[in-house]
């Protein structure tokens, strides 16, 4: 990797606002609003950057206009199309931003690049990100490009693993960027699983510019090597859908469990088949898909809690 890129809206909502945001289309009486408010609390999270915050001044309701409050039971918030409006406007520019940065941290010249990978779960359009960073950053119009969709949270692990296959040639240049906007999704309604999902998840974009490990130019860091594990009776623990609403998210209470259960010996084996064991990594980075996660991953792999601050 010879340059590294990210960009985040620029507007911050506190979760206390998140809290009283989705109060506004969530909760049906003060009871489930306080639940709400627990919940809120207890994620972890103090702030998001989001592109649904349109103004720094006035009342929550008009600083995020695009979530009004819920008229009725039934009110389920914007349209799948007015979330995919509103994601062809904002996602550009961060996915711009975030590549323009990691070109600027690389020695690779715009012209070099042979490979374009985009990375996004949380919205499309065609012609796409892929089209928009050519002609804004002026890449070779013959650049190969490929788009991974849909795949969630670890859809920028699976670009990498695209980007690495593409490093397999002497003279390629590669650029990768990711791009979410996961606040286009908050969901209306009383639903446990979709309202956890409310409160974790922020907008941003991240790029990174690889070469082959041969051939590195500015090396910050590289790709050793990628290991995926499908954990079995997995399949209803968390899924990401397509509704006439926006695109809706379940996080079963099971996915801890399923982490203490399955992680650690994958793992380890996993580790051990690259000669290291789990003593051997200096750092780690865990996908915080809230504090249940990261304490669940420490503790299948018998790891201090402060190793994943």
């Amino acid at each position: 990797m010879s340059g590294l890129g990210t960009a985040v809206p620029p507007r911050i909502l506190k979760q206390i606002d998140a809290a009283e945001l989705s109060g506004n289309f969530c909760a049906a009486d003060s009871r489930q609003a306080r639940a709400l408010r627990m919940l809120y609390g207890r994620s972890g999270v103090e702030t998001r950057n989001t592109v649904v915050l349109e103004s720094d001044q006035g009342t929550l309701k008009e600083r995020v206009p695009f979530y009004p409050a819920a008229n009725g039971p039934k009110d389920r918030g914007p349209t799948t199309g007015e979330r995919m409006a509103w994601y062809e406007t904002e996602a550009p520019p961060l996915a711009e931003a975030a590549a323009r940065q990691a070109l600027e941290n690389a020695s690779t010249p715009v012209d070099a690049i042979t490979h374009l990978v985009t990375v996004s779960c949380t919205g499309f359009f065609s012609p796409g990100l892929d089209a928009v960073l050519i002609n804004e950053l002026g890449l070779p119009r013959t650049v190969h490009r490929t788009h991974v969709g849909f795949m969630g949270c670890h859809g920028a692990l699976n670009g990498l693993r695209v980007a690495g296959s593409q490093a397999e040639e002497a003279e390629a240049r590669i650029l990768l960027c990711a791009v979410e906007l996961c606040s286009l999704h908050f969901a209306y309604g009383w639903d446990p699983e979709m309202m956890v999902a409310n409160t974790l998840f922020a907008d941003g974009a991240a790029a990174v510019v690889g070469v082959p490990a041969r051939n590195s130019e500015n090396p910050t860091w590289s790709v050793r090597a990628q290991g995926a594990f499908l954990m079995p009776l997995s399949g209803d623990a968390m899924s990401w859908r397509i509704g006439d609403h926006g695109f809706r998210m379940t996080l079963s209470a099971a996915v801890p469990e399923l982490i203490r259960t399955n992680l650690g010996g994958w793992l380890r084996d996993w580790l051990k088949g690259q000669g290291f064991g789990l003593n051997d990594i200096g750092s780690w980075a865990v996908h915080p898909g809230g504090p249940r996660i990261l304490e669940a991953v420490a503790d299948a792999l018998s790891l201090e809690a402060k190793v994943l601050d």
